[in-house]
């Protein structure tokens, strides 16, 4: 079974992400849900997610921190992090890539292109 984590701290992006993505739940995709950086990583370790949507400034642990311990201290190399974000300058991006992100988008984002491409990661048939 797949799994999908969305990790952000602001409620209504949660939401727009776990409204976005639900369709998926009916193709057997599990979503899980972390509104800070602590929660985030313990999620990860417990559920392994193949597909992760990540903020970049969240409390306790930042995004960057957390792909980074995903790709090289959890050993969850295949795992695919796409850092969502408003911070769009080309440093932050470089960070992204510096740390392991697979897919930077910054915010806003267009729902469709988030379904697509969580569609593209877990294989799933386009509808």
């Amino acid at each position: 079974m797949a799994g999908i984590l969305v990790v952000d701290d602001e409620l209504h992006i949660r939401l727009l992400l776990e409204q976005t993505l639900e369709e998926l739940e009916e193709e057997g995709v599990d979503l899980y849900f972390a509104s800070d950086g602590e929660e985030a990583l313990e999620l990860i370790e417990s559920t392994k997610p193949e597909l992760i949507f990540l903020d970049v400034m969240l409390p306790k642990v930042n995004g960057f921190e957390i792909c980074e311990a995903v790709k090289e201290k959890m050993g969850l190399k295949d795992t695919c992090v796409v850092i969502v974000t408003a911070k769009g300058q080309e440093f932050d991006k470089w960070k992204g890539r510096e740390v392991g992100a697979d897919f930077y988008i910054t915010k806003p984002f267009n729902p469709d292109e988030i379904v697509a491409l969580a569609r593209r990661v877990l294989r799933l048939e386009q509808k």
